[in-house]
């Protein structure tokens, strides 16, 4: 499997990673996709251990083929992890080492539901200070930042009432009542933000 947008936003992306994760420890990323983005990262930084998860079975076979090319000695096989779910069931090495939690264009293609998992999650397994990075369209004060993401917004609804471009503040709000606060905002090309929330 193959994502043109993956192919256009893994550049900017990484240099925004690099400079927000620490020298060492393990990612984790939910919602892989393709596996193009965690590929792309684990050469780029080989000092940080990336986990990469899908719940989609097609999804995770792209995965640990791009997984088994690239050779990559800190780079693991995927996790068929629901960020909706209350037990990610992440393995022990891994959730001990974690330092950040990735995720790439998943708040907006599913429902609210999994937005809240996810921040869940992010607060059971990240140690104080550890990055919860999210990545993707969202609209500020309640308004979409282009016209562009408008249009995306319906399209999104038509195909499914409970997907959307979330509310960057209702993101925040959520955040932080479980023990996240915003650190940074970046815009990022294309219309899309980059959301550094850490916890404690």
């Amino acid at each position: 499997m193959s994502s043109p947008a993956a192919q256009r936003n893994r550049n900017p992306i990484l240099e925004v990673l690099r400079c927000a994760l620490p020298a060492s420890g393990a990612v984790l990323e939910i919602a892989s996709g393709t596996g193009e983005h965690v590929v792309h990262f684990a050469a780029a930084l080989p000092a940080l251990v990336f986990q990469p998860s899908d719940p989609d079975p097609g999804a995770r076979a792209s995965i640990s083929a791009r997984v088994a090319a690239s050779g990559l000695p800190n780079l693991r096989p995927p996790l068929a992890i629901d960020a909706g779910a209350a037990d990610w069931h992440v393995p022990a090495g891994i959730a001990g080492a974690l330092v950040a939690i990735v995720c790439i264009n998943m708040v907006h293609i599913s429902p609210w539901s999994t937005t809240l998992g996810l921040l869940d999650g992010a607060a059971r397994l990240l140690p104080r200070r550890g990055l919860l990075y999210l990545y993707g369209p969202y609209r500020r004060g309640g308004l979409h930042t282009a016209p562009s993401n408008e249009a995306f917004d319906r399209d999104l609804r038509a195909r499914n009432p409970q997907w959307g471009v979330r509310d960057q503040h209702d993101v925040e709000r959520e955040a932080k009542k479980r023990g996240f606060g915003l650190d940074e905002v970046i815009e990022m090309p294309a219309n899309n933000l980059s959301l550094l929330l850490r916890r404690g």
